[in-house]
């Protein structure tokens, strides 16, 4: 049963994580910054975010001011599931690199 609502609440935050990132990211030309992936912890106070940020060369450097902007998108997402959740979770972001892991993976087949 706790597994049907972290998958539910798990869903809802990378729904609307993904639209505050593609909100934010419409003046930055040239930049895309998806959720890939969103894992919620068994309480649902800890949300771990994966992102994956075009291109990735940007990479660190979005990241970083995304996680010194934690409290701000926070708090927007709070704004927006204020009435499905009881508790706005915190928020960790890390980029997730498993395109650029499987992209080397096909080079180093081609060799």
């Amino acid at each position: 049963m706790q597994e049907t609502r972290q998958n539910k609440v798990s869903r809802l935050l990378q729904k609307e994580l993904a639209e505050i990132f593609q909100s934010q990211t419409r003046q930055m030309k040239g930049v895309l910054v998806s959720v890939t992936k969103v894992r919620i912890s068994p309480d649902l106070s800890i949300c771990t975010a994966y992102l994956s940020i075009f291109p990735s060369e940007k990479g660190s450097e979005l990241l970083d001011n995304i996680k010194a902007n934690e409290k701000t998108i926070r708090y927007e997402l709070g704004k927006r599931v204020r009435n499905q959740l009881r508790i706005i979770p915190e928020l960790r972001f890390f980029i997730d690199d498993s395109l650029d892991y499987s992209e080397h993976i096909d080079e180093l087949l081609k060799k």
